[in-house]
């Protein structure tokens, strides 16, 4: 069986576990701790890089991006760049790179980074700045989602795409942490309650960190 290595509340785990399950795969999970990481991880991921996937004929595959592009070339009847053309395609890549390159630099890596990353990591105090900077980055990116839902039933257009599960993968872990106001933004807290009750997203409403409580509605569908 496929095995998984990967750190429970990291956005890029999280994506990796949701692309897995939406494409039917069964697989093991293991949790590691980062900046811990045991032999056997760092002998099949020399660079350190988590999450990573172990496929059944051993093959091992380091990053998220790499593993959900793995998965796209090996598994393409469950399509997750989605539509049946080329232009689809590049739209959802399109988003990918934006998410990646933009929304985790404003809003996750100063959520998630500071509140959260900082504690696992023992690398210092949460920057207050930051965190200030990340809530309002938090509004704008909440906006942009429901208006980009209002057009469209998902990020790339009418069918759920890779842009969907690693925007989803990145709020969650903010969510985790009740930094998100979904009151001001229904049509984002919609979007959001569709990807929450698909069976895939399951799994990581049970995850938990010690010492560090999810927010009351974090596990909740009806949220």
């Amino acid at each position: 069986m496929r095995l998984l290595y990967h750190f429970p509340l990291s956005p890029e785990g999280r994506l990796v576990r949701l692309a897995l399950a939406e494409k039917k795969l069964q697989f093991g999970a293991e949790a590691v701790e980062l900046g811990h990481l045991p032999a056997a991880v760092l002998a099949l991921s020399p660079r350190g890089q988590v999450p990573l996937l172990v496929d059944e004929d051993r093959t091992p595959i380091a990053g998220a991006g790499a593993i959900t592009e793995y998965l796209e070339e090996l598994y393409p009847l469950e399509n997750l760049l989605g539509g049946g053309n080329s232009a689809d395609r590049a739209e959802t890549r399109s988003l990918l790179d934006w998410l990646n390159n933009h929304m985790a630099r404003d809003l996750t890596d100063k959520l998630y980074g500071e509140r959260l990353l900082k504690r696992v990591q023992r690398t210092g105090a949460p920057d207050s700045r930051a965190i200030r900077a990340g809530l309002d980055a938090a509004d704008a990116y909440l906006k942009w989602i429901g208006a980009q839902t209002e057009l469209r039933r998902w990020l790339a257009g009418d069918q759920l795409t890779l842009a969907d599960l690693n925007c989803a993968a990145q709020l969650s872990v903010i969510d985790y942490l009740g930094d998100l106001n979904w009151t001001n933004y229904p049509a984002a807290k919609t979007w959001y309650g569709r990807i929450k009750s698909r069976p895939s997203f399951r799994p990581l409403l049970a995850d938990s960190f010690p010492g560090l409580p999810p927010a009351a509605h974090y596990a909740n569908i009806d949220f």
